[in-house]
């Protein structure tokens, strides 16, 4: 399959700010994909959506594993889905579960697969009632290990 184009600034940009219309289609995208996940074992049921630079949006849910560690994330399921399709450059991701009392946010793991893909992009945490807050990845995995760092001189 051919690579697909994408519009946006450059190499690890800094998202100028996600129009308001982008952000509602992102949140909705990623309740959306908290219905489908698989979470029998921790009942802990996880929506992702990541914006592309050209405004597409892929979604995600949580599938778990009764083999523990071979379960995913809702952020990693989103992120894969994107990249087999040929998108690299992200402008924005939204993560939800069902947790009132606090934000839901990417685990460590989820952290640095975002991280592949540039430091500097929105991080949407919400809660079920719709409340978020806006973080950049680089906020949430601060002194991050990325491609740059594997590049010889």
């Amino acid at each position: 399959m051919a690579q697909k184009q994408q519009h946006g600034p450059p190499q690890d940009p800094h998202p100028a700010g996600v129009p308001p219309d982008q952000i509602r289609l992102l949140l909705d995208a990623c309740r959306e994909a908290k219905r489908f996940a698989h979470c029998p074992y921790s009942n802990f049921p996880v929506g992702a959506a990541v914006l592309t630079w050209d405004g597409k949006i892929f979604s995600g849910c949580n599938i778990e594993n009764a083999c523990y560690p071979l379960g995913v994330c809702a952020e990693r399921t989103a992120i894969q889905k994107a990249v087999s399709e040929g998108y690299t450059k992200f402008r924005a991701v939204a993560v939800t579960s069902n947790s009132q009392e606090t934000y839901t946010t990417p685990c460590g793991a989820c952290r640095q697969v975002l991280r592949e893909f540039g430091k500097r992009w929105d991080v949407y945490l919400t809660k079920p009632d719709g409340t978020y807050t806006v973080k950049t990845l680089e906020e949430l995995l601060p002194h991050s290990f990325g491609p740059e760092d594997l590049k010889t001189p």
